[in-house]
């Protein structure tokens, strides 16, 4: 005496909740990760890309303007991850120490800015700065800016990596 089994008849019912589950599911995933991403990502450049296009055309002039000073400024970036030092030293076109500037410095991380270290630079005498700093190891990109009447007249941004 066998048994045989009526198979299980597919209803709309059936196909409803499947979908259902299915889409939810999906939709749920989609909804962690997306908390995921935009709570974590902290590497915006800039609020707003129509206002920085619009300020292209006046860091070129700036730019036009600091080459057309010939001023050498030179820096050293010494140590590695935890305590970083900088010694600036600026010069003229005609190699005299430039006088009445101030400075600041910025180890900022190439992908999230909440990262980003700024440098205190002291003035050492006339053309020399010198600042300490914290930084982890990886790739930075220093930016250092030099201000007359607190006016930016020089900047300079390198790549740099500390180990």
């Amino acid at each position: 005496m066998s048994t045989l089994r009526k198979p299980r008849e597919l209803t709309g019912k059936h196909v409803l909740f499947c979908l259902l589950g299915f889409f939810g599911v999906v939709f749920a995933v989609n909804a962690v990760l997306v908390k995921a991403a935009t709570s974590t990502f902290g590497g915006v450049e800039t609020t707003s890309s129509y206002k920085a296009g619009l300020m292209f055309e006046q860091d070129v002039a700036r730019a036009e303007q600091q080459d057309a000073l010939h001023w050498h400024v030179d820096g050293k970036l010494k140590g590695d991850a935890g305590e970083v030092m900088l010694d600036i030293s600026a010069r003229d076109a005609k190699g005299a120490p430039l006088t009445g500037l101030t400075g600041q410095a910025r180890l900022a991380h190439p992908a999230d800015e909440r990262l980003d270290r700024l440098i205190v630079l002291n003035r050492t005498a006339a053309g020399q700065f010198h600042g300490e700093g914290l930084a982890q190891s990886g790739q930075w990109e220093l930016i250092v800016d030099l201000y007359r009447d607190e006016v930016r007249v020089f900047r300079s941004r390198s790549r740099v990596t500390l180990r």
